[in-house]
């Protein structure tokens, strides 16, 4: 995959995201465990172990978005593209708290809960932007047409 140039500003936010998601990851497995398992959707599973193996699992792959965010410089464009499709994967929990009115990150009203919905395809374009994904993916429709 051919690199793409990011700028300063670019660099930054990518980074800024990365550590996000470490913070994100980390909270996965300690001080937000519980939160999180109220994130996963009903329709996923009940199973109390399952929800817990899918909070930590998450927890694992959100933690390595980070460093490969933070210090993955080679992998950049393949860690962004990769990181908006698992933030659109876990959009379904985002939804589950919404639909079933789930009080939890401080969201604990149907207003507070609707808002962050329209935040998580902001969260995929900065992944996208931040990491050269979009313009990799400007570049590759360019050459296609």
């Amino acid at each position: 995959m051919k690199q793409v140039k990011t700028s300063t500003i670019q660099n930054i936010f990518r980074v800024l995201l990365g550590s996000a998601m470490l913070y994100a990851g980390i909270g996965h497995m300690t001080f937000r465990r519980i939160a999180f398992q109220a994130q996963v959707p009903t329709w996923l599973t009940t199973d109390t172990d399952l929800i817990d193996f899918v909070v930590l699992a998450s927890g694992v792959v959100e933690i390595a978005f980070a460093l490969l965010m933070i210090w993955g410089r080679n992998f950049k464009i393949q860690t962004g593209l990769a990181l908006a499709v698992f933030f659109i994967l876990i959009f379904p929990g985002n939804i589950n708290q919404y639909i079933n009115q789930i009080d939890s990150f401080g969201l604990n009203t149907d207003t507070k809960r609707l808002v962050r919905l329209f935040f998580q395809p902001l969260l995929v374009l900065w992944a996208l932007w931040s990491s050269g994904g979009l313009q990799y993916l400007e570049n590759r429709k360019k050459i296609n047409n």
